[in-house]
């Protein structure tokens, strides 16, 4: 099928949310990413290829065939590749499993930072991010952009951060903070949930009230000239990689 008028307006107005919400689906482009939702569990919708990447792999949904030029007028990346797709909501409405380590986002604001942060996630065997209502929309073309396929293998929970907190049992909480214990000396559990906050104010009060323990990377630097923080996404590395190093030693 070819691109109406219609069709690119149509296509176009997912770089908002508000079309996305309405609809419950969201923009998914580029090789690899596409390559990545057609072996995933979610459901594609529809898919908008040149021949070329349409002879090389099976398509089952509503599918376009055109021109590179077409692809340009509706994609969002500055160099757009061969295939843009259309993928629907997921729901997670299975339990948040707490055992093992799992992420809670508070206000995570920056799409690449949110992007970062499931990809982080995937990497280190974490299967559940829970997201305060305050963080960036997960289906926003950046931050899905900057998964690099991860969104498509991890469950995303959007709650009351404070309340769900509040019904954890028998799992502590901790939060970065950089008055909190210092992550290479501290006793870190096998299962617990690390709390990372907004980048500009860090973690909301009401969210703080729930945590157990704070935890804070230590600088190495000894000049006294050192930046104030770390990148939330850099920070959320450092402190994953150490809870899963004390549980393979």
């Amino acid at each position: 099928m070819e691109l109406s008028k219609n069709k690119i307006k149509y296509f176009s107005s997912f770089a908002k949310k508000k079309t996305r919400d309405e609809e419950q689906l969201f923009v998914v482009e580029g090789n690899k990413l596409v390559s990545e939702l057609l072996q995933s569990d979610f459901c594609t919708k529809c898919v908008v290829a040149t021949p070329e990447w349409l002879a090389e792999h099976a398509v089952s949904c509503e599918c376009y065939e055109v021109a590179h030029e077409d692809i340009s007028k509706i994609s969002l990346l500055q160099n757009p590749q061969d295939v843009w797709a259309l993928a629907c909501y997921k729901q997670s409405d299975s339990p948040i499993d707490t055992n093992g380590l799992v992420l809670a986002l508070d206000g995570i604001q920056d799409p690449g930072n949110m992007g970062t942060i499931i990809r982080l996630a995937d990497w280190f065997g974490i299967r559940h991010i829970v997201c305060s209502k305050g963080c960036v929309d997960v289906y926003n073309p950046k931050v899905v952009q900057a998964t690099m396929g991860a969104i498509f293998r991890l469950s995303m929970h959007y709650v009351d951060l404070p309340q769900f907190l509040k019904t954890v049992s028998n799992t502590e909480i901790f939060a970065a903070d950089m008055h909190g214990e210092n992550i290479y000396t501290s006793e870190l559990p096998q299962n617990a949930i690390l709390v990372m906050g907004n980048e500009g104010n860090g973690i909301s009060d009401a969210v703080s009230d729930c945590v157990d323990r704070t935890i804070h990377i230590p600088s190495f630097n000894t000049t006294g000239k050192t930046s104030e923080s770390l990148n939330v996404a850099v920070a959320t590395a450092i402190l994953c990689s150490e809870f899963k190093r004390r549980t393979v030693e």
